[in-house]
């Protein structure tokens, strides 16, 4: 009897990168293997109640208020969930034990805030994944790599909903940072 191996899959990264295409590129490949697979989204994502790129590629999804409202059935293989960075730590929890029964989850999110801190349960995916997929977009100001997103309004909540009218990729040295970085960051001067 051939016993099926869960793991865990993030794909990370500032806005603009990819993340979202890379998570139905892989949902496709799944789809053509005729393997079972459940998409999910968290509600506080209003922008559209599938899950779309910035491309307008898009798949059906199921939206859910918390990461505990996640139900999976047996037969499914992959677990794919977009913007993870909304959920609370719960979700680690739920994706490791979708992972021990299993289930091939690949989540989707920023890996960091527009400050440049990390952002929500994204670092505790991170050491808990057995894969890790960094992506980059292209700086707008300089053309280099950008692994940061930059806020273009004065809100200050970490968590605003928008796209190309409220963000633009930047990388290290052209992303500004207006606000003082967590507090559990300390200062470095060489």
């Amino acid at each position: 009897m051939r016993r099926s191996f869960g793991h865990i899959e993030v794909i990370c990264g500032g806005m603009f990168s990819g993340k979202t295409e890379e998570l139905l590129r892989r949902i496709r490949r799944a789809k053509i293997a005729r393997q079972k697979v459940q998409i999910f989204k968290p509600r506080i994502d209003t922008r559209s109640l599938e899950v779309q790129s910035h491309d307008s590629h898009s798949v059906a999804a199921q939206i859910v208020d918390h990461a505990l409202e996640i139900s999976v059935w047996p037969e499914t293989r992959i677990v794919a969930i977009d913007e993870v960075q909304f959920f609370d730590d719960a979700i680690v929890s739920v994706v490791s034990q979708l992972a021990d029964k299993g289930h091939e989850v690949i989540v989707a999110g920023l890996d960091l805030d527009y400050r440049g801190n990390p952002f929500g349960p994204m670092p505790l995916l991170l050491a808990v994944a057995e894969v890790v997929t960094k992506l980059c977009a292209i700086c707008v100001q300089c053309g280099q790599t950008a692994s940061r997103t930059q806020r273009l309004t004065p809100d200050k909540d970490v968590i605003a909903i928008g796209a190309s009218q409220m963000y633009e990729a930047r990388c290290r040295f052209c992303h500004e940072k207006r606000y003082e970085l967590c507090r559990t960051m300390t200062s470095y001067q060489p």
